[in-house]
């Protein structure tokens, strides 16, 4: 059983840069000098001495899994038992591992953390554990104020986001004979099992690697969290409460293009902008790259990544990168299954074929449509979209909702900005058919360039 493998201190060492080592070697310092010690014994520390460093940074509990997972790495092959307290060499490997080392080194020590017991884990065990980190790292980011202007708040309904997202995370288990995590509590996880799941769900490993840079606050610079938590761009004059919270923000901004995860600018809010079609469509066309969210009248939040620029238009548009995807109850992302290039549709003011906003699917049996009758939309899938292969997204098939979010991800480019100086008849064809109709001209044309675009 690969649990009870020896490790090497001195192999793992080399990994860490001279600087990273310093900086590894003044925490054991601070952390072993807390307690007086006989100047005879190895320098250690205790789990006491964690906890005082650590304060209110990190939960207890996983304080307690962080030094449970340390003090029971056998670096030599030769200890009869773990001891009550871990010496530089145990600190140094668990550090090297959890930080630097790949999926079979991290499980090892992931192995210890979720069971105190030698052997398979139970599948409670490891669910418990998930919770803890997706918990954690809810908890430091906002208690070393690292939100970026998200919130850290508990979602309606009998999940929490933490529970939703560690459920997602343990849902890409696999286990011998192809049986599911969330079935029987009795099963049983061995290395080989945990080690798998940690190369096929990375959010484990990042998350542990963010409980460790911001609770001990150590190697902080080495982690990126610029693309983990992306800077939340709002109209600094209006205050505005998103469906999302960091987690869920985290979640969908993980499944992003990596050059589009750094900012998310809100181009339309339903609270902010009216219930209004016309002002979607005003707000969102031009502006790259988006993601579109909608709360329905049953609490279900869910919504579409859009790879591309909106436009107003009866045809198709969008490529394969994009997706849709799950908030609550259950966290989720669904992606392109090559089957059709329905991926985004955008139009108004047509008579012979729908208005609205939809994703996947085809006219009038969408995978995700907001109708052109604001506030009114639909999700079909009977079984699943064939565009994304995603469930029903909402409570209803046909739905009602109050509250839409489009933000637009990534750096605005200067086609982009280009945008503000386009007139709303450019966007709104309503608007442009209603001035024609009413005998009126358009004064602006022939004194300035027609878009591109058009």
């Amino acid at each position: 059983m690969g649990n009870s493998k020896s490790l090497s201190g001195q192999s793992l060492s080399p990994r860490f840069l001279p600087a990273e080592q310093a900086e590894i070697d003044r925490l054991f310092d601070a952390l072993s000098s807390a307690e007086l010690r006989s100047s005879t014994s190895p320098r250690s520390f205790s789990l006491q001495a964690l906890k005082s460093h650590v304060g209110e940074a990190l939960p207890p509990e996983m304080v307690t899994r962080l030094f449970e997972g340390m003090r029971r790495v056998d670096v030599t092959g030769k200890t009869k038992g773990p001891s009550e307290r871990i010496s530089q060499e145990q600190f140094t490997v668990s550090m090297s591992y959890l930080l630097k080392g790949n999926a079979e080194e991290k499980s090892l020590v992931i192995l210890k953390m979720i069971s105190a017991t030698e052997g398979p884990v139970k599948a409670r065990e490891v669910k418990k554990f998930t919770e803890d980190v997706v918990g954690s790292v809810a908890h430091v980011l906002s208690y070393r104020q690292e939100l970026r202007g998200w919130a850290q708040k508990q979602a309606p309904g009998p999940l929490s986001r933490v529970q939703a997202l560690a459920a997602q995370l343990c849902s890409e288990m696999k286990l011998q004979g192809g049986e599911k995590l969330l079935g029987p509590q009795r099963l049983e996880c061995d290395r080989t099992t945990i080690e798998d799941w940690v190369f096929r769900a990375p959010h484990v490993a990042t998350f542990l690697s963010v409980v460790i840079h911001q609770g001990f606050l150590l190697l902080c610079s080495s982690l990126d969290l610029a693309t983990l938590v992306p800077e939340r761009q709002v109209d600094q004059e209006r205050k505005f409460a998103s469906v999302l919270d960091v987690l869920s923000v985290i979640y969908i901004n993980s499944h992003l293009p990596r050059e589009q995860r750094q900012h998310w600018r809100l181009l339309f809010s339903s609270e902010l902008h009216g219930h209004s079609f016309a002002q979607l469509c005003g707000r969102i066309t031009h502006c790259g790259p988006c993601v579109v969210l909608l709360e329905d009248h049953d609490g279900h939040v869910f919504g579409g990544f859009a790879s591309c620029s909106w436009e107003v238009k009866p045809q198709f548009q969008g490529d394969d990168r994009c997706f849709l995807f799950s908030i609550s109850p259950s966290m989720a992302v669904y992606t392109s299954t090559g089957y059709n290039d329905h991926y985004m549709y955008l139009n108004q003011g047509q008579q012979t074929i729908p208005n609205g906003l939809g994703m996947g699917g085809q006219h009038n049996y969408f995978g995700l449509w907001i109708d052109v009758d604001f506030g009114k939309g639909h999700s079909k899938a009977k079984p699943t979209c064939t565009t994304y292969n995603s469930p029903q997204l909402s409570a209803q098939e046909d739905f009602q909702f109050e509250k839409m979010e489009v933000w637009a991800v990534g750096d605005a480019s200067v086609t982009q900005l280009a945008k503000s100086t386009k007139s709303v008849l450019d966007v709104d064809p309503t608007a442009q058919a209603l001035l024609e109709v009413s005998g009126r001209i358009r004064h602006s044309d022939g004194l300035r360039e027609v878009p591109e675009d058009q």
